[in-house]
């Protein structure tokens, strides 16, 4: 009579970290949906001045910007619990501060400073998620099954982004509206300190990875400078871009069209497809390289970009902005997953809010050039600005394949 092993197969990343695990990743998100907005909306209330929301909210980008990547090189060397812990507690003070300083009798110069303090200490929830599983795909899945993994872990992170970021700004709006404009910073606080701190205090946060475990010496600061990584950089600094030209150009096109207050409907055309899309890379086929799958979708993201040129009426918009929510979503996807794939392994963290800043800076002087051309030359030159951005993706994945290939040849 013979006996049979059997080997167990290895578990799935959904087990690996439990699923109430991506429900608290999923609403720690939310504060920072709502911080742009919600500093935007309480500042023209409390002051009536459309002007100084526009710098709050530009503010809150860069000091988001700024401190982003210091504070995912904190996560890497002292890991992420402790890291959280503190944001969420300084965040979550500074929202409330903010708060009671926009509605006393403060000079603007101490406004913008405490929103530059809101981005300063925000708790950049998506890059950490994304480190997190990154590090435990490398680590504890088998080497056949982590490229999908990885991907379809982007997908989901990038689509779950997508869907806070269209919720967030509305449930600003109903907070505003039924309650006070200063309601919605007291109410992210609270999920700050509740969501933030519950993801901070999961135990997938004291995951450590093998390198450090195993006593080997971090990798150095210059192998976050590779050229393959910052074209990502790049790349997804032009996917900001294309953001922040887009909802101010729309914005734009709307107001010439009576239609203000439908802007972020229309703008939501996008993002829906753009979510669908986005998870849809999961099952695309290995041997679909990442470098194709950029050069595929940043051409259609160009190519719907540019029938903005000929947008006439809200129904060639919608078309546009589906066209292009087609190509949005899987170019964020592949970008994010190449950045796992070109990081150093112990930076994750560091290396994935580099990327989540790229967008933010992008996002930020996107919508301040194309605002300042929207009310200098009106809706139709702001709308060239997407085109470009669209190609500035599109030029860094032209350059990404480049690379690729010169890779495999010296390989």
């Amino acid at each position: 009579m013979t006996s049979t092993t059997v080997v167990p197969s290895a578990p799935r990343l959904i087990r690996l970290a439990g699923l109430p695990y991506f429900l608290i990743a999923f609403v720690a998100r939310l504060p920072f949906a709502m911080m742009v907005v919600g500093t935007l909306t309480a500042a023209v209330a409390a002051r009536g001045s459309l002007s100084l929301g526009g710098l709050t909210s530009a503010a809150v980008g860069i000091g988001t910007a700024c401190f982003g990547p210091f504070l995912g090189a904190a996560a890497d060397r002292w890991g992420q619990r402790v890291v959280l812990l503190a944001l969420a507690v300084l965040n979550a003070a500074a929202l409330v501060g903010f708060a009671a300083i926009v509605y006393s009798s403060a000079a603007e110069p101490l406004v913008l400073l405490s929103a530059f303090a809101i981005g300063a200490t925000a708790p950049q929830v998506s890059p950490l998620s994304r480190s997190r599983l990154v590090t435990m795909i490398a680590e504890r899945l088998p080497p056949e099954r982590r490229a999908r993994t990885t991907s379809s872990t982007m997908a989901y992170e990038s689509a779950a982004d997508e869907t806070v970021f269209v919720f967030g700004p509305f449930l600003v709006g109903i907070l505003a509206s039924a309650i006070a404009p200063w309601m919605p910073l007291v109410v992210g606080a609270g999920l700050m300190l509740l969501f933030v701190g519950a993801f901070a205090l999961h135990p997938t946060a004291a995951h450590v990875s093998v390198q450090r475990a195993d006593g080997h010496a971090a990798s150095r600061a210059a192998e976050l400078f590779r050229p393959r990584l910052l074209v990502v950089v790049l790349g997804i600094f032009g996917v900001g871009l294309f953001f922040g030209t887009m909802l101010t150009s729309l914005t734009a096109f709307m107001t010439e069209h009576g239609r203000p207050e439908q802007a972020g409907l229309m703008y939501g055309v996008m993002g829906v497809g753009s979510a669908i899309f986005a998870l849809g890379v999961a099952i695309l086929p290995a041997r679909f390289p990442l470098a194709a799958r950029w050069l595929l979708f940043a051409a259609i993201l160009f190519g719907g970009s540019l029938l903005l040129l000929a947008v006439g009426d809200v129904a060639t918009m919608i078309v546009a902005l589906g066209v292009m929510g087609f190509g949005i979503g899987p170019t964020l996807v592949t970008q994010y997953s190449l950045g796992a794939a070109f990081g150093p392994v112990d930076r994750s963290a560091t290396v994935m809010t580099m990327l989540g800043s790229a967008v933010i800076v992008g996002q930020s002087l996107g919508s301040a050039v194309t605002g300042q051309l929207a009310d200098a030359a009106g809706a139709n030159a702001a709308l060239d600005l997407p085109v470009i951005a669209a190609s500035v993706v599109l030029v860094a994945g032209v350059v990404n394949a480049l690379l690729a290939r010169r890779s495999r040849a010296g390989a």
